[in-house]
């Protein structure tokens, strides 16, 4: 892992900014690997646009569970979280070249069925994110404010749709610039977005909803579909079974063949 940030400096610079980057944790093969799994899911589902490959794909995907089990993403997670971890959500978000949509400005815990909204999300950068082809933007120190209720924009042709209702100021906006491998972590409250993708190049990133086993998902689906023990005691969910690898049926990653004998 490139970043040494440690322990309680970690904590003390996500609790000042409500967000933090940590360089190089994904090595270059499973990143390449991820790239590769996103253009499989939209061959895969050609009626989904890059940008909703979302969670109820993945407790059926052994790559991607894979991937959101990793020990290093699971070892940043518990800086955050502690031991015992579960997989709340995840969402590739794939911007297309020139017509990527904008990511309006919003609170992520404002869209979540969580109790207590205990959860930090991780951004994995699966392309670069610069400013150019769209990269997440964050208000540093919002993550302190409640969280505001939620308002439909049909006039913007947006990722989520609606936005939060309150007046941002966007001077006080950091551009968040990755590279493959690069994860950021981020509050459930703080005020992100994205401008639209209008490079030559794809901006794909992977979200990952982590939470400590002890929030509970309150939700009328239960299990919810991409609700997935990771580390620990299971707490206060019920959980979607790790998936079996099928060969011709789902993505061909790294280890595949010795998958089915490890869940």
């Amino acid at each position: 892992m490139g970043t040494t940030y440690r322990g309680e400096e970690v904590r003390e610079r996500y609790d000042r900014d409500g967000y933090l980057i940590f360089r190089d944790v994904v090595d270059a093969e499973l990143v390449g690997e991820a790239a590769d799994h996103v253009r499989w899911l939209q061959e895969k589902h050609p009626g989904r646009r890059g940008e909703d490959l979302s969670h109820e794909l993945v407790a059926r995907d052994p790559s991607w569970v894979r991937l959101v089990s990793d020990d290093r993403l699971l070892e940043v997670t518990q800086i955050f979280l502690g031991d015992d971890l579960a997989l709340f959500a995840s969402h590739y978000i794939s911007k297309p070249p020139y017509d990527g949509k904008p990511v309006l400005w919003h609170q992520d815990g404002a869209y979540w069925p969580l109790e207590p909204m205990r959860v930090v999300t991780l951004w994995l950068a699966v392309d670069d994110s610069t400013p150019d082809n769209g990269c997440m933007r964050v208000v540093p120190g919002s993550h302190r404010e409640d969280l505001y209720e939620l308002r439909r924009r049909d006039d913007v042709d947006s990722v989520l749709g609606s936005e939060s209702a309150v007046e941002v100021d966007e001077s006080r906006a950091v551009d968040l610039v990755l590279a493959p491998g690069d994860v950021e972590v981020h509050h459930p409250n703080i005020l992100h977005a994205s401008y639209p993708n209008t490079s030559p190049g794809r901006r794909c990133g992977l979200t990952i909803r982590y939470i400590p086993t002890s929030t509970r998902i309150v939700s009328q689906q239960q299990p919810f579909p991409s609700a997935l023990l990771l580390r620990g005691d299971p707490g206060a969910n019920v959980y979607q079974p790790w998936p079996k690898y099928a060969p011709g049926e789902h993505f061909p990653f790294r280890g595949a063949g010795e998958w089915n004998s490890r869940i």
